[in-house]
């Protein structure tokens, strides 16, 4: 596959799934009262998907390098978590909130620094990156020292999680992903 479809496929997949995940937070925060095992086969999908797609980011070459710079790690913690989630979807709740916490901060973490460096190469949206991905991680810190509640609140926190995540990753394929012919040629470092 030539890189700028490769690059096309990334973004479009990581902009698709985002939206899944915003429609997801949404579900999950309308209605809470959705059974632990519904709940875990959802977000065990979502998090195999979402990592096979960060994988796919990666070895990518967009022209920035920015949006999937961090994807290799952050693919493989989430196909794993996916799949131990999907292998036991009834894991109590608490359980699953933390797992995902650890996976959405450490996630957003990488997003600020990408935002910094977006600001060095002069794009004008990484204050918003930086916005979302600071919200992002107050979700995710919430999901880990939180996870007492009851099953309904820990679903409404779980959907302004993914709400959250979601809406920092549109936001990232939007405005750090740059696909162009030459994207491969015009980065003269970076992954081959």
């Amino acid at each position: 596959m030539r890189s700028e479809n490769l690059i096309k496929t990334a973004k479009s997949s990581y902009a698709s799934l985002s939206l899944v995940m915003c429609a997801l937070g949404i579900m999950f925060l309308l209605w809470p009262d959705l059974s632990v095992t519904a709940i875990g086969i959802i977000v065990g999908c979502v998090l195999t998907v979402f990592g096979m797609i960060k994988l796919v980011g990666y070895f990518s070459k967009d022209l920035y390098r920015l949006a999937f710079e961090f994807d290799l790690a952050l693919g493989l913690l989430m196909l794993v978590l996916g799949v131990v989630v999907l292998a036991c979807p009834e894991l109590a709740m608490g359980t699953l909130c933390v797992m995902l916490g650890v996976a959405i901060v450490t996630d957003s973490l990488f997003k600020i620094q990408m935002a910094l460096d977006a600001r060095r190469f002069g794009l004008g949206n990484w204050w918003l990156v930086m916005l979302l991905a600071m919200l992002t991680g107050l979700a995710g810190v919430m999901m880990i020292v939180s996870p007492v509640g009851g099953a309904v609140a820990l679903t409404v926190l779980l959907g302004a999680a993914l709400l959250t995540e979601g809406a920092l990753n549109l936001c990232v394929s939007l405005c750090a992903v740059k696909v162009t012919k030459r994207s491969a040629d015009t980065y003269a470092g970076g992954r081959k």
